[in-house]
């Protein structure tokens, strides 16, 4: 009878720890199994708290450095997503699958797509080209984030490589006026270039770029291009 998945990588990780020699190998399998009970991709603080919740109590420096060994030796993968974080998530040997990450609430979504794969393999094969491993990863807006956009927004909290149109400006005639002496206006497509938290963010009308002040930015109201469509009454 042919053994659960699991349980071959619980063996064979064992089987590589006992071969290199490291050490606290009960501790660090105990972790392996923690992690392979998780359906997504997870920090090394989200497996400091998944084991704290299951009983399991170990410093995040040991989590961390576990965590390293099981990638060293191929039992998992590690991401670093929009957001730098790293993540780990399983690699099972024969498997691969892409990323759709959303920059709105930071979800991620596992996908498989043999017409895909096909097609990447064609582009390889005209071009003489022999593929070892590849990477794709798609960003944008969930569905849940989608909806939620429909109200409109604060132009401030808006994601890289967003269209927007700019519905409305608050805080009275001044907040107008800067916008109109910048050369931008209510009912403009604007695409946001970047956004950094606590400072100036980029944006684009066409082929012209503008930075906007953070205090500016949250006194911009926005909606997703696409909700808007046509633009009639703004100006």
């Amino acid at each position: 009878m042919t053994k659960p998945l699991h349980t071959l990588e619980k063996e064979q990780c064992r089987a590589l720890l006992e071969q290199e020699d490291i050490d606290r190998r009960e501790d660090r399998l105990a972790i392996l199994e923690s992690f392979l009970q998780t359906e997504h991709h997870v920090t090394c603080q989200d497996m400091v708290r998944l084991l704290e919740a299951q009983g399991k109590s170990y410093s995040p420096e040991f989590v961390q450095d576990t965590m390293r060994v099981l990638y060293r030796l191929g039992f998992a993968r590690k991401n670093r997503f929009n957001n730098g974080h790293v993540r780990y998530e399983h690699m099972h040997i024969g498997e691969h699958h892409d990323h759709l990450i959303c920059t709105g609430c930071g979800g991620i979504v596992e996908f498989e797509n043999d017409q895909i794969e096909a097609l990447q393999r064609q582009i390889a094969d005209a071009y003489g080209f022999e593929p070892l491993h590849h990477r794709m990863e798609l960003y944008g807006i969930c569905s849940n984030c989608r909806k939620d956009r429909t109200e409109g927004r604060i132009l401030a909290f808006a994601k890289p490589g967003e269209r927007l149109v700019i519905t409305d400006v608050v805080g009275g005639p001044g907040a107008r006026l800067r916008l109109r002496t910048m050369g931008l206006k209510i009912g403009d497509l604007i695409e946001v270039i970047s956004n950094i938290n606590k400072g100036q963010m980029a944006i684009a009308v066409g082929n012209t770029r503008y930075a906007i002040g953070r205090g500016l930015a949250q006194k911009i109201l926005v909606k997703p291009y696409e909700c808007v469509r046509p633009l009639e009454g703004l100006s």
